[in-house]
């Protein structure tokens, strides 16, 4: 995997990268990441992707963020590795 460029956002780390004939945008925050793929002749400059990151899109982000983590926080409560 061929890393590209960072995406600035104040949130969160989102790295862009190539690999295998796509691009892939990596969203990091803390402990979860959620990654994104698309063919790379689908877009004609990687500024096309990184203009995606709009408001919007990041709010959704976020919302998945907290999904993941609640559903984690469950399981691991439910195994009783949290308490």
């Amino acid at each position: 995997m061929r890393y590209i460029k960072d995406i600035p956002n104040p949130r969160y780390k989102i790295g862009l990268y190539q690999w295998n004939s796509k691009y892939i945008i990596k969203i990091e925050s803390g402990m979860y990441e959620q990654t994104y793929k698309i063919d790379d002749y689908e877009v004609a400059t990687t500024d096309e992707l990184e203009a995606c990151m709009d408001p919007e899109f990041i709010d959704a982000v976020a919302a998945r963020f907290d999904d993941m983590h609640a559903g984690f926080n469950s399981t691991l409560v439910r195994h009783n590795v949290l308490f």
